[in-house]
């Protein structure tokens, strides 16, 4: 159990690699546009990009990971550390990028890969934890690069990178060294021919369908908050600290959610109910940032909103993985395809707000008024799930094409 849950472990880390690299920037907008002498616009690039890229290679990583789990997830390792190391070649705007390129690039391999690590080195009553713990990894990296921008601040830039590069290394060495040990859950196919006729076969489900749209609205949201808050309280005279603070607390809510709710919330059957008030959080949330502000309101309105919106992945995650057996890669690479579009879609449409906070925050609003009618079609989807033991792998998606 000790080798299980070191991949399990291990995944987590290289996980938070990617988003402890993806977010480098985000609490240090205005910092890094003076230190690379280039304008927040281009700074907010080096973040957008990872879900511009997540929309193109989502799918085909998904079904990479089908086809050869370990030797791709590998890939995505390597890939992760070598964008973290490039960064350090040259202090300007050009080097940051190529290392963002190249992380991005590999985010894909890496974040559709938490599934199928549940599913391959645990046994299925466990699996609902061990998605949660991915989960978690992903959320914690998050939480790693804002506490770490905050504290180190804009000036110390140069030390911010040795320090991410060197995380992203040792994270890539561990999991490569656990991939070296085939895993004990369901027996996981290194050659599962998933082709056009499964991925349309996936997307025919429409549950598929309504969790897809959900993560468009609610990660997306969550997304466009993470990329341009330190530039939205800027115009309300927050200062950059007060900032990653407030981003720093949000995410640290959702990584505690994330990695302690959802097998409560599998067991007691409330899936429906913590994703309705995140929906409620997201609507309250934006209408009220949108009209007040002050440290202690921000943080009144962000953490909740932080801590249900990253509770929900790993609660869809898990509802994905009752029933997407050998096709699991693709299913999750659709699933955070959608989410990573809603982010790209949102981030981009905030960006054009920027100088407006208040439209910024009331679109917002907006988005979270849209998940509504998704949360009613909810109740059928949960109702299908529950006709299979959790962690059961249908393989029918698989077998097609």
């Amino acid at each position: 159990m000790e080798r299980r849950w070191g991949a399990v472990a291990a995944y987590a880390l290289l996980a938070a690699s990617t988003q402890l690299l993806w977010l480098t920037y985000a609490p240090l907008t205005t910092a890094s546009a003076h230190h690379y002498r280039v304008s927040e616009t281009a700074i907010g690039w080096l973040a957008e990009l990872f879900p511009l890229l997540y929309v193109v290679l989502a799918i085909p990583a998904g079904r990479l990971l089908d086809r050869s789990f370990h030797r791709w997830l590998a890939v995505g390792a390597v890939l992760t550390a070598a964008g973290g190391v490039v960064r350090l070649a040259g202090d300007d705007y050009a080097w940051a990028l190529a290392g963002q390129v190249l992380v991005a690039i590999a985010q894909p391999l890496v974040l559709n890969a938490v599934t199928k690590v549940a599913a391959e080195y645990l046994p299925a009553s466990l699996r609902p934890h061990g998605i949660a713990v991915g989960s978690a990894g992903i959320f914690g990296g998050m939480l790693l690069s804002l506490v770490l921008g905050t504290a180190l601040g804009g000036k110390e830039i140069a030390t911010l990178l040795v320090i991410q590069a060197v995380f992203a290394v040792l994270a890539a060495l561990v999991l490569c060294s656990q991939l070296r040990r085939r895993g004990a859950g369901s027996p996981q196919k290194e050659a599962v021919a998933v082709g056009v006729a499964a991925l349309r076969a996936v997307w025919a489900d429409p549950g598929v369908r309504v969790m897809s749209g959900l993560l468009f609205l609610g990660f997306g949201a969550f997304i466009a908050l993470t990329t341009w808050l330190q530039a939205l309280l800027h115009h309300y005279h927050v200062s950059a600290n007060a900032a990653g603070s407030l981003l720093v607390g949000m995410v640290l809510a959702g990584a505690i959610g994330s990695a302690t709710l959802p097998p409560l919330l599998v067991r007691r059957r409330a899936e429906r109910s913590v994703i309705a008030a995140s929906i409620a959080a997201v609507v309250v949330g934006g209408i009220v940032l949108a009209f007040a502000h002050g440290i202690a309101i921000d943080a009144v309105v962000l953490v909740p909103m932080g801590f249900l919106l990253l509770t929900d992945l790993p609660v869809v995650l898990e509802l994905s993985e009752r029933g997407a057996g050998s096709a699991a890669g693709t299913v999750t690479a659709l699933l955070w395809l959608s989410g990573q579009l809603g982010g790209l879609v949102l981030a981009l449409a905030v960006q054009v707000l920027v100088h407006h906070p208040m439209a910024a925050f009331l679109l917002l609003a907006a988005v979270g008024a849209c998940a509504v009618p998704l949360l009613s079609r909810l109740g059928p989807v949960l109702a299908a799930s529950r006709h299979q033991p959790v962690g059961a792998a249908s393989e029918s998606m698989a077998a097609v094409g």
